[in-house]
This record gives structure tokens, sequence and C-alpha cells, in this order.
């Protein structure tokens, strides 16, 4: 039996979901970080389960011939980008081997990936940058991102997913607030002002939206700092104040002020613009998103005369992407803003077949299917990571729309929730889109066809 503490030269014989190593001694699966099939590597055993064990790597022996030198000096403390030291054509197998392995888990048959969409180039391509601001063990201001599975925020002035124009207005705005003594939130006192700093950039219009969060209604030089960035960066065309003054890990609270322009950006996805708001969903990596928007309808074979359903709609973009091959387009999403987004950027792209309702969609659905006694032939979902809820997989179930377009940032919950469907559905087609370039994260999208 393997102890805790205890040192062991091993051979990684595969790679797990999260792009951990994977290694056996003893016949105990051994999980370690950061490690890459085919090396021989000297690990240190940090944790023993009943089932399995965790540890970290001491020395690389007999590195992998993928195995590439990072150019990310905080990576292996912040977890964000797990697969940094991999060359990037790995990475996309490493992804497709790990969604094929979950659907066959779940499934219980082999599912095979159809099309791999990767990424042209894939760095400093978030249009969102969020960083919490704080203070380090000294009790100096702190901006950055928080070490993996901690509160400890890492100091971050350069990240190389990160959009490069947002990383340095986030800097000059950091360091205006250092040099006016403007206070920070201390998460230990549960005292002080600014706690997260977001950006958010438009790629094809190049229009950057601020969000300031603080723990108080009021921020000391407010409109000096406006006035000084927005004046440095002309591409900022507006800047929120949110307030959350709880003592929670949600980033927002429920208070949004406008504190200069209009209070939204716009983007460019396809052929159709999109407008943005401070508490709108909007993916963080558009050139991918357009790709993998293209897929879903390619996978919808819309000829013109379906009714489609868009659930989980946030501001509309799946349902406008598909709404001009289509009859009519009904969406529903939880969050009331996005839903007013929604109907602005159907107005905007001169949408006339589409009509946006807020709920959430286990109750809502049935309820609109129930009074309007409308049906779908085609049903777009594109849940948050937990998937879809079972009440609104069985109304889907229920109606039998002839086809749906499932899309999902989470293979486990897709798996989850196929195995549901394949009650009166067959799995046509899967696809995967790399949204986000040497993270273990992954975006699919599967096409069901009824019985």
């Amino acid at each position: 039996m393997i102890k805790k503490n205890e040192e062991y030269v091993i051979k990684i014989i595969d790679n797990g979901f999260q792009g951990e190593g994977i290694a056996k001694i003893n016949d105990v699966t051994v999980f370690i970080p950061n490690a890459v099939k085919d090396e021989k590597i000297k690990i240190k055993i940090l944790k023993v389960n009943k089932t399995h064990a965790y540890g970290k790597i001491i020395e690389i022996i007999e590195p992998s011939e993928n195995r590439i030198v990072s150019d990310c000096k905080t990576y292996l403390r912040c977890g964000g980008c797990s697969l940094r030291h991999v060359n990037y054509e790995k990475t996309i197998e490493m992804k497709k081997s790990a969604v094929e392995n979950t659907l066959k888990k779940t499934l219980g048959k082999e599912v095979k990936i159809s099309d791999v969409i990767k990424m042209e180039n894939p760095y400093f391509y978030r249009n969102k940058l969020q960083y919490p601001i704080g203070v380090d063990e000294n009790e100096n201001p702190v901006m950055g991102v928080f070490a993996e599975r901690t509160h400890t925020i890492i100091p971050t002035d350069n990240c190389s997913i990160q959009n490069r124009l947002s990383q340095k207005i986030a800097n000059d705005i950091f360091s205006y607030i250092c040099d006016n003594k403007i206070s920070v939130y201390d998460e230990l006192k549960l005292e002080g002002s600014i706690r997260h700093l977001i950006i958010r950039i438009g790629i094809k219009t190049n229009e950057v939206m601020i969000t300031i969060v603080s723990n108080t209604s009021e921020i000391k030089n407010e409109k000096e700092l406006v006035s000084y960035i927005t004046k440095k960066y002309p591409e900022i065309k507006t800047i929120a104040k949110n307030i959350n003054s709880k003592n929670t890990n949600v980033i927002l609270g429920n208070q949004t002020e406008i504190i200069y322009g209009d209070g939204y950006i716009y983007d460019i996805l396809g052929n159709f613009k999109f407008k943005i708001s401070p508490m709108s969903f909007y993916q963080v990596n558009p050139i991918q998103t357009e790709k993998l928007y293209n897929k879903a309808v390619e996978y919808a074979e819309l000829t013109g005369n379906e009714t489609i359903f868009d659930l989980y709609c946030g501001i509309g973009t799946i349902g406008i992407f598909a709404s001009e091959k289509a009859k009519k387009l009904y969406g529903i999403e939880t969050i009331k803003e996005a839903i007013e987004d929604a109907w602005q950027n159907a107005e905007i792209n001169n949408i006339k077949n589409a009509e946006f309702f807020v709920g959430d969609v286990e109750k809502t659905l049935p309820e609109f299917i129930k009074e309007r006694k409308i049906l779908a032939d085609v049903i777009f979902i594109d849940p948050p990571r937990k998937g879809c809820d079972k009440t609104a997989l069985d109304t889907i179930l229920n109606i039998e729309p002839k086809k749906i377009v499932y899309i999902s940032c989470n293979p486990a919950t897709l798996a989850r929730d196929l195995k549901i469907l394949e009650e009166k559905y067959e799995i046509n087609d899967i696809s995967i889109c790399d949204m986000f370039p040497f993270t273990h994260h992954v975006e699919c999208v599967a096409v069901l066809k009824l019985k």
C-alpha cells in the first residue's frame, strides 16, 4: 500500500479530464497535476484515499515530446491554464479523448467526436477580464487572479489568454488606486471598498466596458478615476459601479449604477451586432463562438419553416444566429437584463420573427407551451455548467421536437442529459470547439434526432 509523503519513480499512462497525469502504483490510481502521458517522473504522494491517491512532481526524468516550456510564471499557482506546459495540438487530442471517455462512461457506448474546431491563434483571446482586488499579507493592495482553491490573490500584470488592451487598462486603474490610496477590500476584515475589476471588450468593435465592483456605495476619487482612465483610453465607452457588500464568493451584487457612458457596448458575431450590458452573459471567446454557432446552425438543418426555441438564451446570440433560417424564434432566459438586451439585439439586427421571455427554463417552458399552445421543431439548448433541469428535459421529451442542438461547457452534465434524452432521441453527431485554449475546459455541441 502506498503512503503519504513517500516518493516513487513512475510512468504516466494517461491524462485525465482536467489535464492531470495518471499513474498506477500497486494497482492504486495516482493523479499528478502538470504531468504528461508517457513521461517518466519522480513524485511525492500528498494524499491517499481508499481508491486513489494524489501526488506532485519532484523531478521530470524523461519528459514527453509534447511538453513545452510555459510562457507563464503564475499558471502553476492559479490553476487557470492547467495545460500551459503542453503543446497546443496535444491539448486538442487530450480534450477530444477526455470528452469521448466521459461520454462512454455515462452512455455505456463509444461516441466519436466528428469535428474538432481549433483556434488559429490560441493566445490573448478572452474578451472578459475579471480580476479580484484585495490586500496581501502585508496589507498592501494587490490585483490579479486567485491561487487555485484559495482566496490568495496572485499579482498578475500579464496573462497570455487575456486581451492585451484589457490588461493595460486594468494595470492603469490599479496603479491609480494605489497612487491615490483608494481603499481596497479586505476579505478577512470585511472592510474596504474596491473588490473586483471587470473589463469587457468588443473584439470586432474595440469598445470597452468597465465594471468596478465595490463593497461600498461611495468610492474615493470616483469622478477623478473615471476622468483619468477615459481620457487615456478613448475606447472606453461605459463604466459601471456594482455594489456588493455581502460576504460571498459571488462577484456581482444586485445594484449597478452607470457612472460613465450609456451602460453598454457592442460587438459583432458573424453578420450580427450584439449589445452587451454589465450583467449580460456573453461568450468570452467570440472568435471561437462564431465558429461554434455556425456549427450549431449547420446541425439544425433549418429550411425556413421551423419554429425554434432557444433555451437559456442569454442576450439572444444563438437564436438570432439561427433566426434568419427559421420561421419563428422564442427565447427563454432567467436574467431580466439579458432578455432586455435580447429584444434590443433583435431590433438592432432587424429580426422580426423573434420573441424573448424572462423566467427559469424548467418553470417557464411548460407554462409557455401550455398557454401559447406552441411546439418547437428544433430546440437549441445552452445551459450553465450544471446542465439542464430534469423538468426542462421532461418537457422537451413530451413535446418531441424533431431535433435538439445541445451546446455544453461541461461534458459530464452533457453526457448525463444525453442519457435522459436518449429515451426518444438518437445522438446524430457531436463536435467540440476549443473555446478555452490551454485550459482543461472545452465546449461541445451535439445534435439529436427524434427516433
